[in-house]
């Protein structure tokens, strides 16, 4: 690659937490609007609660897999901007805006059937019904979502991050405003339970695909890059590019995703106390790693700038940078997981339920334990950024399904179950499957990073 003036480390770092602290706070925020779909269910019932719970992870593994080709759309962009191409941007973005429309559609009939589907997984008849209500309308908002997806990715490479934060804050308001108006039928509006919950989410979505869009068209400096001009044009090249980048990040992320659900399903095996522990001890962790998540997607973005650019030095030096960043999180998250874990179990739960002690008690261990991970988690989140900020997103969609289905979900049952550790040996096979994608994931970046 050829020398250009690079940055300080200061630099590096300023740069990476103007963009990367907003994507942490759209992360967060994101998280909320499920935390509140699911406080608000359980204020209504406690079938129609589980039924939502069943359909929301059933939507998401769909969305996680879809989502690669938004995804895809960030390093694509910054690669295009660091090599001054205009036309590149609108080209990657509107075909990773028509691969998000056609996998929307096409997943449909999924949600459509989900009732037979989730019934011959062993799910209960009431629950399964219920879910299925509650997917045949949330599944509308698929469509939505991912092109939410592609216009975040699409932004955040432009350095547009604080929009999207403000845009997914006020989406959250919003979302809990329908929420309470349909699933109880207050403000006069009809009392629908999870058919409410599941109209919520797909406006939610629809008007937040708006106001993205919106901005991307109208916004002054915007405008240059014609986002939706002549968009019913396929660009059969561009589509290519876009879809060989973007369904290994979808895999990849179904793998990740798949290593969690599958402890859930085991922790399940081994007691009701012990698996609302995990699903604390889980919700806990996923906050922590939403802040590796933002700063991984900024590393993403200064990773294909530097690519785009031709700048080997900037590219290594901003990569050593975020990783010191993310791992100075890490290390904050390991100390407050052994010091309180009691206290932040405590915050989850009603101290007057029977079971609150027993659930603290064994909710502090498995903190105590992602404490182990928080480390080698930061690792694996922030090579990832790296490696997709190189367009190189097929070695690691393997790599994932290796250390996470071949390794991690093994390990977690051989530790849980013939050995004996039970709910703790469950977690030190996450730490496995974690540990083996840090470890392979940032040896492939540092071994394909240019050299200066």
């Amino acid at each position: 690659m050829s020398i250009h003036p690079t940055l300080s480390k200061p630099q590096h770092a300023r740069a990476l937490l103007t963009l990367g602290l907003p994507l942490i706070g759209s992360h967060l925020a994101q998280m909320a609007l499920h935390v509140t779909d699911t406080v608000m269910l359980g204020w209504y019932g406690v079938v129609e609660l589980a039924a939502v719970v069943l359909g929301a992870s059933a939507f998401f593994i769909v969305f996680i897999l879809g989502s690669g080709f938004g995804q895809a759309v960030m390093p694509m962009v910054a690669q295009a901007l660091g090599r001054g191409d205009e036309v590149q941007v609108r080209r990657d973005t509107r075909m990773g805006l028509w691969l998000s429309i056609g996998f929307g559609i096409a997943c449909y009939p999924v949600f459509w059937w989900s009732g037979t589907i989730l019934l011959a997984l062993g799910q209960q008849p009431d629950v399964s019904a219920l879910a299925q209500d509650y997917l045949r309308i949330a599944g509308l908002g698929m469509l939505p979502a991912l092109l939410v997806m592609a216009l975040k990715s699409y932004l955040a490479a432009l350095e547009r991050t604080q929009v999207v934060l403000w845009i997914t804050v006020t989406a959250v308001v919003l979302n809990a405003g329908i929420n309470y108006a349909l699933i109880f039928g207050n403000w006069g509006a009809p009392e629908l339970g999870v058919r409410g919950a599941a109209i919520a989410s797909v406006l939610t979505q629809a008007v937040t695909f708006v106001a993205l869009g919106f901005y991307a068209h109208w916004q002054p400096e915007l405008r240059r890059f014609s986002l939706f001009q002549r968009f019913w044009r396929p660009d059969w090249q561009a589509m290519h590019q876009v879809y060989r980048i973007g369904w290994p990040i979808g895999l990849t992320g179904l793998a990740e995703g798949g290593l969690f659900q599958a402890s859930a399903i085991m922790m399940g095996w081994i007691g009701t106390i012990e698996l609302a522990a995990h699903g604390i001890a889980l919700e806990v962790t996923a906050l922590a790693f939403m802040v590796h998540l933002g700063l991984s997607n900024a590393a993403t973005v200064r990773v294909g700038r530097a690519m785009g650019q031709g700048n080997a030095q900037s590219l290594r030096d901003g990569a050593k940078v975020a990783l010191i960043l993310s791992l100075g999180f890490g290390v904050l998250m390991v100390v407050l997981f052994l010091a309180l874990p009691g206290q932040i179990v405590a915050l989850f739960l009603d101290r007057e339920n029977p079971s609150a002690g027993a659930i603290i008690a064994f909710g502090s261990v498995l903190l105590a334990l992602s404490a182990l991970f928080q480390m080698v988690d930061a690792t694996q989140a922030m090579a990832l950024g790296f490696l997709r900020g190189m367009q190189d997103t097929r070695a690691p969609m393997w790599i994932a399904a290796l250390s996470y289905w071949v390794l991690g979900i093994p390990a977690s049952y051989v530790l849980a179950f013939p050995l004996g550790f039970g709910g703790a040996g469950l977690w030190l096979g996450l730490t496995v499957g974690l540990s083996v994608a840090a470890v392979l994931l940032m040896r492939r970046f540092w071994s394909r990073a240019p050299k200066v």
